[in-house]
């Protein structure tokens, strides 16, 4: 068995085995639809170099990892850091759809209302210090 059939799951990512990997198949299903999705990197070693991808671009990096119980895509959208979008889907053409709709400049409202899985994570503002 390869290091990427043990690191996926050939049951439920046959498709990213075949590919070697979930950075791979992300470049890949962005080509075979035109679309840009930014630089595509992956962590050089270890499980994490098949099961996570990180899709960077000047507005910020979408951040994808892989369900490990069930076929499912987890995309984190952060920016300077922090995180501003999440949400799962189970399609990786949805996957390079939200990349590059981010990639193109969508901003968080437009994103969250073109894909209802996403969703706005809301950060509280910092405490104020208090004069003393």
């Amino acid at each position: 068995m390869s290091e990427a059939s043990t690191a996926l799951g050939v049951r439920l990512y046959p498709d990213l085995v075949e590919r070697g990997g979930l950075a791979p198949a992300i470049i890949e299903a962005a080509a075979r639809h035109g679309l840009d999705v930014g630089q595509v990197t992956a962590p050089e070693q270890g499980r994490a170099r098949f099961t996570c991808a990180d899709l960077g671009s000047s507005e910020g990096v979408v951040c994808v990892k892989l369900g490990s119980q069930a076929r499912y895509f987890m995309i984190d959208v952060r920016v300077a850091g922090e995180v501003v979008v999440r949400g799962d889907v189970m399609d990786l053409a949805q996957v390079v759809e939200v990349a590059a709709a981010w990639c193109a400049g969508l901003t968080v409202a437009e994103l969250t209302a073109r894909f209802p899985f996403m969703e706005e994570i809301k950060h509280r503002p910092a405490p104020m210090a208090q004069a003393g």
